[in-house]
């Protein structure tokens, strides 16, 4: 019997962090990071990730462990997730980077080798138009899982689509290079209202700004701006502002406006994918923010649902 593994996942600003850490506490289980950003050492605050608090209260796993000088990928994310899997009694992956979580849920695709005109092509039109143009040309179903400002993935997307007429998503659906996880995995969905999204994320980037932020920042300006890290929600805005082409007002403005139009594309994302098959998803249209917030029969709703796939044996075993 597989062992099981529980997955937190939704938008930005949801409160994943939160439920992630209540299920550990209460199952014994070890919060395993599957944010894209949140892997980067020395931006734990523009970050968002678990404090010092949250790591003695539950063990956490792949949080600032990478320096933002070196690119973090996704088989490298994935294998370190798998090991500190290894580690867990109870796994439980915690993020809003979908494609993290379907690496380990359905398989890592092989990618073919493209020409290197292809290659060419994507960087030269990278330069000029910008990875929002590439990211037009792309097909729907890979354009609608890339972030249009993602310029690394957007290009290589691009190259792929150039250099051999098909989808990156319709390669990484027909060319498993990697089976999936082998773990019996139940998730849970956030999925707050677009109104809540926004206001969290605003007092979120307010307490950032007066936790650390601009520090954290600071310390990035040497940095190669096309590196993922510096593509972290506000880090662009807040770099802006200590170069002084940007006051504080507009970079505080943009910064919540970005990450709010990226939770919706996160929101769309999550809603049309299947994580985990056979289904095991239950979703919370709600925001977590502690116990409190669920009445006393929703808690165990939700503790029931998770009790049954942590513990069960999976259907015709």
């Amino acid at each position: 019997m597989q062992p099981p593994a529980l997955i937190i996942c939704g938008p930005t600003a949801s409160g994943k962090s939160a439920l992630a850490l209540e299920f550990a506490q209460a199952l014994g289980g070890t919060v395993i990071n599957a944010d894209a950003m949140q892997v980067y050492a020395g931006m734990a605050v523009i970050t968002a990730q678990p404090s010092l608090a949250d790591h003695a209260a539950a063990p956490h796993r792949l949080y600032g462990i990478r320096p933002p000088a070196e690119a973090a990928n996704l088989a490298w994310w994935r294998e370190a997730a798998l090991a500190a899997m290894a580690q867990a009694r109870l796994p439980i992956l915690c993020g809003g980077t979908g494609m993290y979580l379907r690496a380990l849920t359905q398989g890592l695709s092989a990618l073919p080798d493209v020409p290197p005109e292809a290659r060419a092509e994507a960087r030269m039109l990278l330069a000029e138009r910008g990875a929002p143009a590439l990211h037009a040309m792309l097909d729907a179903a890979t354009a609608a899982s890339l972030n249009p400002g993602d310029s690394q993935r957007v290009a290589r997307a691009f190259e792929v689509w150039r250099g051999t007429g098909r989808g990156l998503v319709e390669w990484q659906r027909d060319a498993p290079a990697l089976p999936p996880a082998p773990y019996r995995f139940a998730a849970l969905r956030l999925d707050p209202t677009r109104e809540v999204l926004r206001d969290a994320i605003a007092d979120r980037f307010d307490a950032m700004l007066a936790g650390g932020a601009l520090e954290e920042v600071r310390a990035l300006l040497d940095l190669d701006p096309a590196l993922p890290a510096m593509r972290a929600h506000g880090v662009p805005e807040i770099a802006a502002l200590l170069r002084g082409a940007m006051d504080a007002r507009a970079a505080r403005d943009q910064a919540v406006l970005h990450t709010h139009q990226y939770t919706k594309r996160q929101g769309t994302w999550f809603r049309h994918q299947a994580l985990v098959t056979p289904t095991r998803l239950h979703t919370i249209h709600a925001r977590f923010a502690g116990l409190a917030q669920f009445s006393q029969s929703k808690w165990a709703e939700i503790d029931s649902f998770v009790q049954f796939h942590v513990d069960a044996p999976p259907a015709g075993a």
